[in-house]
């Protein structure tokens, strides 16, 4: 789901630069929890029961647990020996948007926690995590939401026709606290309790979907006006399917809790609105995952080789798989069923390849190894 500085150079490494360090650990290993957490949420959340897939979600989650707390430890490793990296990190333009993940790391294993994980832990427990991830998760995403466009205008120096799909994720971030606050809502007290969550839901929906009609046409006009991405980049067009999807995601989750903490005529609208909302907004995502499927092809063919990029082929992928679920969860359709069935099925091969290639990459030393020729920082002042 990331790129990262060393992404834009090919090997041979020397033997030097192969040894592993954490000065080259970047934000983008946050994309590696959230794709392992989808795949857990996204199978329960199927309408369709399938022998063993519950208990497979719980260990994956168990799993995506685990991964956040090493990518933590690592990223904490980071700050504290290579301040200077991280900060550079901060001023390169296509690295510092993917500070936007730390929060949708948080909010997705702290969400299938609450879902699949209270298996495992009890539900109590389970409550107790999502309570301290979700509010982490949600203040790092509000706060990335505003830091990271900030430093965009006033910091990054970036070409015309430059927008990449990856300035889509600090703005997303919002749009999942969205999406899993429903979990939340119905563990209040009836009343204003659970009616202000609820909106503020809503409102968090409404400024990351703001912010994504704002950015989605500066991608497509960049592709049409400079052509494909270069081939390790062209798996981050999937990146536009995660507020695609998970929009779709939050419109049904907040119309299911909505009876219990809204008032009629509201509460009723608001179940209409995710159908309304979400048909047409599904119609787009599978419009868009087959051109960017077709444009992956195409990078195939032409010599596209691993990245941490291939990584966008999984959580953009699995809130298309909870949206589509959603939408037969209200609208009763068979079509959304056996959609979120076969989006599954992709999501899960997508993440079966991308870990297991990542896992050579770091035992080969090749991922965490310093970039050769990595573009110069541009910045400008404050």
């Amino acid at each position: 789901m990331a790129i990262f500085p060393q992404t834009r150079t090919a090997p041979p490494y020397s033997a030097a630069a192969r040894r592993p360090s954490l000065r080259h650990f970047g934000p983008n290993w946050y994309a590696t929890v959230m794709g392992t957490a989808i795949v857990a949420s996204a199978g329960a959340a199927l309408p369709v029961h399938v022998p063993g897939l519950r208990a497979a979600c719980a260990a994956v989650w168990v799993l995506s647990a685990l991964l956040l707390a090493a990518v933590l430890a690592a990223r904490a490793g980071h700050w504290a020996a290579h301040r200077d990296q991280a900060r550079a990190h901060l001023l390169d333009p296509a690295v510092a948007p993917f500070y936007g993940c730390l929060s949708m790391a948080l909010l997705a294993v702290g969400g299938s926690g609450m879902v699949v994980g209270k298996d495992v832990i009890g539900h109590r427990a389970a409550l107790a995590l999502d309570v301290l991830l979700y509010t982490a998760g949600t203040l790092t995403g509000l706060a990335a939401a505003v830091v990271i466009p900030y430093l965009m205008i006033v910091r990054h120096r970036t070409e015309p026709g430059s927008a990449s799909p990856v300035w889509l994720l600090p703005v997303v971030a919002p749009m999942v606290s969205a999406a899993l606050g429903p979990l939340l809502v119905t563990e209040l007290p009836a009343g204003q309790w659970r009616e202000a969550p609820l909106l503020a839901c809503y409102a968090m929906f409404g400024m990351s979907l703001l912010a994504t009609l704002v950015m989605l046409p500066l991608v497509f006009a960049r592709l049409v006006h400079r052509g494909p991405l270069p081939l390790v980049l062209t798996p981050t067009l999937f990146l536009v399917l995660g507020p695609l999807g998970q929009s779709t995601t939050a419109v049904n989750a907040l119309a299911d809790v909505a009876p219990g903490a809204i008032q009629a005529p509201y509460a009723s609208a608001l179940g209409a609105f995710a159908v309304l909302y979400g048909v047409p907004v599904m119609g787009f995502a599978l419009l868009w995952l087959a051109l960017s499927g077709a444009l992956v092809v195409r990078a195939a063919r032409g010599g596209m080789t691993f990245a941490m990029t291939w990584w966008g082929f999984t959580f953009p992928v699995g809130t298309c798989v909870t949206g589509a679920a959603g939408l037969a969860r209200h609208t009763g359709l068979a079509a959304f069923t056996w959609l979120a069935v076969a989006l599954y099925v992709l999501l899960v091969a997508a993440w079966a390849v991308a870990g297991a290639r990542t896992v050579r990459g770091l035992i080969g030393g090749e991922l965490l190894a310093a970039p050769r020729g990595a573009a110069p920082v541009t910045a400008g002042a404050a």
